[in-house]
């Protein structure tokens, strides 16, 4: 993720075509101390994360993607670019979208999914572009107290970034959002930390909690193998960012994959402390499921009126990159074929459902999801299930181990052709007239009769996606007795026995 602070006065180099011609400012010099340990920086960074630190790619002109000059005093050199999609409601949302190290606005605008999420729902995004007379690597400087600052930096010109698009394009100024990826991720929790003010919600992906490094150590220290503070420590970070500021806090979506050796999966558990630290909340789950079709683990933390106010999405299989999942359906976007998209799950969907961007208008709200998930029979190759219905529910998709399998048009369902004594995890979601998905209920697990396979020796992964265990903290339990299993990863192995059904024990060594 990280290549290095800030680098000596840079040579100038020719303006790319996706450069703005005027209007920004000079780039920065970067005085005393920073001068040489930059230089030996970048040197470091090339050796440990040569595909994040490499040459930056060579901006181009893309559709719709339009460079935005005189957007304020910026100070902290960046360059901003606008993405308008052709159908734009009166007072569009806002996503300002920041790209990882080795990248360029481009880069994010091609291969994320955000124009098509934006042509899709009609938002804008602002595409914000730094350079290397900012940094060697192309990243953001999340962890210099020059950039992460209300006030100072590119933390600044991000912010003026948003305020001249409300001011130019008419944006609806209560619905403005940020997302990066990396050192874009650290970026965002810093601009959601210092201008709470300005941005309603965030999400980071495969990025750190704001306040986790001011120099250049702590940063890679933060990265791996992670910081670890309590969540009023990570708390109290974010109120001294703005120490005057009595408003609400942003919410905040957490994006990681759990393979990421680059910024690692406990920082994903730290940003949840953090945040839920910040907006009073438990660090246990107000509910869990499964979404996308990878089976991605999907926390929700929701405050006192039910709103979520910070989700975590732990995505399996992946490792430092954003999640894309190319195609045409109504879940899918983005594009691979460069480093750092990962074909995995389409995030910035994901994204733009929790910051109430694909809303299309009154009556289109996303439903709500289905309550009361419940087993209601089983024989050696069926499972039943009920629910709850939803109202305005047209019909509802059901989820089998994280795979739509089924649509139903009432509030059950029987699930055939299964083997006997196999066990298995429900959700479901709610489908309004237009056929949209709703939001994706809790899980069930539930297992047919006859024969049966009392006893698993899987990993702790694969232990939790089957619904055998669960994770909390970045540890993982044997669901019904509890049992602690050490930490949720690939690599700790263990046995457990069920006995009765939905009720795990450890018993390795054990178990025939």
């Amino acid at each position: 993720m990280q290549s290095s602070p800030h680098r000596g006065p840079a040579a100038p180099h020719p303006r790319t075509p996706l450069a703005p011609a005027t209007g920004s400012a000079p780039p920065r010099p970067r005085r005393g101390r920073y001068g040489l340990l930059s230089r030996l920086v970048a040197v470091v960074a090339l050796v440990l994360v040569p595909a994040l630190a490499g040459p930056a790619p060579t901006a181009h002109a893309g559709a719709g993607l339009t460079p935005v000059t005189g957007f304020g005093a910026n100070p902290g050199g960046l360059n901003m670019y606008l993405y308008r999609p052709a159908s734009l409601p009166a007072g569009p949302g806002v996503v300002v979208a920041l790209h990882g190290c080795g990248q360029n606005a481009r880069t994010y605008a091609d291969h994320s999914g955000l124009t098509e999420l934006a042509d899709r729902h009609g938002f804008l995004v602002v595409f914000a572009e730094t350079t290397r007379a900012n940094n060697a690597g192309t990243c953001f400087n999340w962890f210099q107290p020059a950039d992460n600052r209300r006030g100072r930096g590119e933390a600044e010109s991000i912010q003026q970034m948003a305020a001249h698009t409300v001011s130019a394009h008419g944006a609806d100024a209560g619905r403005i959002h940020v997302t990066g990826l990396s050192a874009g991720g650290g970026m965002t929790s810093v601009v959601l930390a210092a201008y709470p003010d300005v941005f309603r919600a965030g999400a980071v992906v495969a990025g750190l909690p704001h306040g986790c490094a001011d120099d250049l150590p702590a940063a890679y220290t933060c990265m791996n193998p992670g910081a670890d503070r309590t969540p009023d420590q990570w708390a109290r970070r974010v109120r001294d960012a703005h120490p005057s500021w009595t408003g609400p806090w942003p919410r905040i979506a957490v994006w990681h994959g759990d393979r990421d050796t680059t910024v690692v999966p406990r920082n994903a558990d730290e940003l949840r402390d953090q945040w839920t630290g910040l907006h009073g909340l438990s660090r246990t789950p107000t509910r869990t499921s499964l979404i996308g079709p990878n089976s991605t683990r999907h926390e929700e933390y929701a405050a006192a009126d039910g709103s979520v106010a910070v989700e975590v999405n732990r995505v399996p299989g992946i490792g430092h990159a954003t999640p894309v999942d190319p195609g045409s359906g109504p879940e899918q976007c983005g594009s691979t074929g460069t480093a750092h998209f990962a074909d995995s799950i389409c995030s910035s969907h994901w994204i733009a459902r929790f910051f109430g961007l694909d809303d299309t208008g009154p009556g289109h709200e996303a439903l709500p999801a289905p309550s009361g998930l419940a087993p209601a029979g089983a024989t050696d190759t069926t499972i039943g299930l009920t629910w709850n219905p939803v109202d305005g529910a047209a019909g509802y998709t059901v989820h089998r181990d994280g795979v739509p399998v089924a649509t139903a048009d009432s509030a059950s369902h029987t699930d055939t052709g299964l083997a006997p004594g196999s066990s298995h995890t429900y959700a479901v979601a709610a489908r309004d007239t237009e056929g949209r998905p709703g939001r994706l209920s809790g899980t069930v697990t539930a297992r047919t009769t006859g024969a049966t396979a009392a006893c698993w020796t899987a990993s702790n992964h694969a232990h939790v996606q089957a619904g055998r265990a669960t994770t909390s903290g970045g540890l993982t339990r044997a669901k019904g007795s509890g049992q602690d299993m050490g930490l949720y990863n690939l690599h700790v192995t263990h046995t457990l026995k069920e006995s009765p059904a939905g009720y795990f024990t450890l018993a390795d060594g054990s178990c025939p």
